[in-house]
């Protein structure tokens, strides 16, 4: 049997939540591989919701659940969100999460930093969501990131941070912020230390280990292939790259470790934040699309701009990310629409394109090509099988395969994890 990696195909907040849980009951081990707290996951389990940022979603099924060296970890922020799902009835220690002892540290100087950036740029602000994840990436390519297995050794972080406060401390007095200082960051990662060190190891022989034996593995990624440091709609993008492909790098496995890449898509698009959306939508059905879908970050609590589904974008991602199958969301909302639209490509200056060009002004400047479907009058509200649904949006399923160059693999069609439509076994390779 074959591993499984999931990664957003548009802008982020496709409902992978969902979808992870679904595939993690399958799984023997699920792993985040990068991103940080920026980004949330909801599940929904029977009456019970659980809202996730740092954890791997396998926790909520029981599975063993890692934190690859690809994740920037905010201790504080773990620990909360572990506390939290405790309340709720989960169990979550060192014996079922585990976290690869390279991974970079986010501390309060990061959000700091963060924050002190957005606000100097004004109205060009990028939408970070604050908590420092940037900052955190730029101190780990920097070379002067404190890892987890760098609580092991007091010397050694009283060392980095000298170093990394004299990095950070100028950029806070530049952007006339308050500096930091190191004793209470040191006392605060001695004291840490007990607590974070007994979840720390080496995960990539974990990972080879299940290799060996066999298991399933799940890699769970964080935002999208639109929000990639490298392939998104750049500087509108989050600060690692959340292609499959960085699955490998960003959890200690080889390439042919990742198996089946699915692309969460919904049947719509939305996106938080700044950045270009060219289907995007200003009008009553664009207001509809966020009542109807709650739209919503799940981080952020930010409401999240709707637009018509872009399958040139999607495409895109496709292709980027070595997506083999999608996994179509949120299908119900489209419900009672007498018209879709679905953009097919843009004009860019004058020049039909079927890409999203890469430079800032013309991503701006596309305007977005329609292809206009006929909606449907029946319900997919919680349809399980394709015969339970109407045949135009079977019809538009198909078209979206088409147009995406792509199979949907999956439908979901409600926040219930089994309100879903597998039509292809994604661990079977």
């Amino acid at each position: 049997m074959a591993n499984v990696a999931v990664i957003g195909a548009q802008w982020g907040d496709e409902g992978k939540g969902k979808v992870v849980d679904w595939l993690a009951s399958r799984a023997d081990i699920v792993v985040r591989f990068q991103g940080g707290h920026n980004a949330g996951h909801t599940l929904v389990v029977g009456d019970t919701t659980y809202k996730l940022s740092l954890l791997p979603s396998g926790v909520v099924r029981g599975k063993l659940g890692i934190i690859g060296n690809g994740v920037v970890l905010d201790p504080d922020a773990l620990f909360s969100e572990i506390e939290k799902v405790r309340a709720q009835g989960l169990d979550v220690g060192p014996h079922n999460l585990r976290i690869a002892e390279n991974t970079p540290l986010i501390l309060p100087l990061h959000p700091a930093l963060d924050r002190a950036r957005e606000a100097a740029r004004g109205e060009d602000k990028i939408g970070t969501t604050g908590r420092g994840i940037g900052p955190a990436y730029e101190d780990k390519v920097g070379r002067r990131s404190i890892r987890v297995c760098d609580l092991a050794e007091p010397e050694t972080l009283s060392a980095k941070l000298d170093e990394l406060l004299l990095h950070h401390n100028s950029l806070l007095r530049g952007l006339g912020s308050p500096e930091f200082e190191k004793q209470p960051l040191l006392d605060k990662l001695l004291a840490l230390a007990p607590r974070l060190l007994p979840y720390a190891e080496a995960v990539w022989e974990t990972l080879d280990a299940a290799r060996v034996a066999g298991k399933r593995v799940l890699f769970e990624g964080a935002q999208a292939v639109m929000l990639d440091v490298d392939h998104g709609t750049y500087p509108y993008v989050t600060s690692s790259n959340t292609v499959a492909g960085n699955a490998a790098a960003g959890a200690g496995v080889g390439p042919g470790a990742i198996g089946t890449v699915l692309g969460i898509a919904k049947a719509y698009a939305t996106r938080v934040g700044s950045g270009p959306f060219p289907s995007e939508l200003f009008d009553d059905v664009g207001r509809m699309l966020g009542e109807k879908g709650r739209e919503f970050g799940t981080v952020t609590g930010r409401p999240r701009r709707c637009g018509w589904f872009d399958a040139a974008m999607v495409r895109q991602a496709v292709k980027i990310g070595g997506v083999n199958g999608l996994v179509l969301t949120k299908l119900d909302v489209l419900d009672g629409l007498k018209e879709l639209k679905i953009c097919v490509g843009y004009k860019v200056g004058g020049v039909e394109t079927r890409r999203l060009p890469a430079g800032m002004r013309a991503q701006a400047a596309a305007e977005p090509i329609f292809e206009v479907m006929q909606g449907w009058s029946g319900s997919t509200f919680g349809a399980r099988s394709y015969a339970e649904l109407p045949a135009e949006a079977v019809k538009y399923v198909r078209r979206i395969e088409e147009l995406v160059e792509a199979p949907v693999m999956m439908l979901s069609t409600s926040p219930d994890r089994d309100d879903t439509i597998a039509l292809r076994d994604p661990f079977a390779g």
